[in-house]
């Protein structure tokens, strides 16, 4: 016989999970938060619950927020850029622009910059829809504080994260004619298609070997990948390494792997002209599980 109490949980499970990431930009704390959830849910009376999926994303919402807020301090002395944990997504969310883009690797920098309760507003009003009503009942905090919470977050999302005037078609097609260039290492070419103002954020979180620091700048970001490409990493050599094209956080992007495993994931942010403004490269391997795992993020 099935568990009553198993089914809810497990029909809204990848919701809660979807929460959760765009909380808090890895896969291994979002899944720590719905296993505490599922505790939670567990005990929960359920004769009290009268709507089980709005019980649930507020119990996620609330445990994410909890451990947001612990793991900024940590975050806050992480050697050289932080960048979420990329995570492979499927073909239905690479085709729908406004999904792909609340989990690109873009947005989800942004999100870092917010306090952890305008994360929570914007995340549950801008990217699920939830009405300001509810989410001030998961918060508990009254709708007045939320809305203006959702107003600051919003705000700020839009001064650092404008949106394109370009189709994602449009979007798609820079980004593959720049993973093109990168794997040819052309600096020519290379500079064509980046942004003056290029940023290139590349996350080895002290473990591998990386930029410490953002790297700003056309030339510089031309000069330090045509630098890299075609050389051993991780005591790899380029023979025995295979690049695969792969969707990551909603995007084309290039996954890096060598005989062990992944070594590395690229996507990249694309400004109003089809120019590259911003790279991110993971390769701490700490967060190259779930590519390695083959975990698909659905929603």
């Amino acid at each position: 016989m099935s568990d009553v109490k198993t089914e809810p949980f497990e029909e809204y499970r990848s919701l809660l999970f979807a929460v959760a990431y765009r909380m808090l930009g890895t896969a291994a704390d979002a899944e720590d938060v719905v296993q505490d959830a599922w505790l939670r849910w567990s005990a929960a009376d359920r004769s009290a619950v009268a709507d089980p999926k709005a019980y649930l994303v507020r119990i996620t919402t609330n445990v994410a927020l909890d451990r947001l807020r612990s793991v900024r301090a940590r975050r806050e002395t992480y050697v050289g850029p932080w960048l979420p944990e990329p995570m492979l997504t499927s073909p239905d969310v690479a085709e729908n622009a406004e999904l792909s883009e609340s989990v690109s690797m873009a947005m989800l920098v942004v999100l870092e910059t917010l306090s952890p309760l305008e994360r929570a507003v914007f995340v549950l009003k801008d990217v699920f829809g939830y009405p300001y009503a509810e989410i001030a009942a998961a918060l508990d905090r009254s709708e007045a504080s939320v809305r203006q919470l959702g107003t600051r977050a919003r705000k700020h999302v839009e001064a650092r994260r404008p949106r394109f005037e370009a189709g994602g078609t449009e979007r798609r097609a820079a980004t593959e004619r720049f993973l093109d260039v990168v794997v040819g290492g052309d600096i020519n070419r290379l500079m064509e298609v980046l942004a003056p103002d290029v940023t290139l954020w590349t996350d080895g979180g002290g473990k591998v070997r990386a930029a410490r620091r953002v790297i700003e700048g056309v030339t510089k970001v031309a000069r330090w990948l045509s630098k890299v490409v075609g050389q051993p990493y991780r005591g790899v050599e380029p023979e025995d390494m295979r690049i695969r094209r792969v969707d990551v956080n909603g995007e084309p992007a290039l996954l890096v792997e060598g005989p062990d495993g992944p070594l590395g994931t690229i996507t990249v942010d694309v400004d109003e002209d089809n120019l590259v403004r911003a790279v991110h490269l993971v390769a701490n391997p700490d967060k190259l599980t779930a590519v390695a795992e083959g975990r698909t993020l659905s929603m």
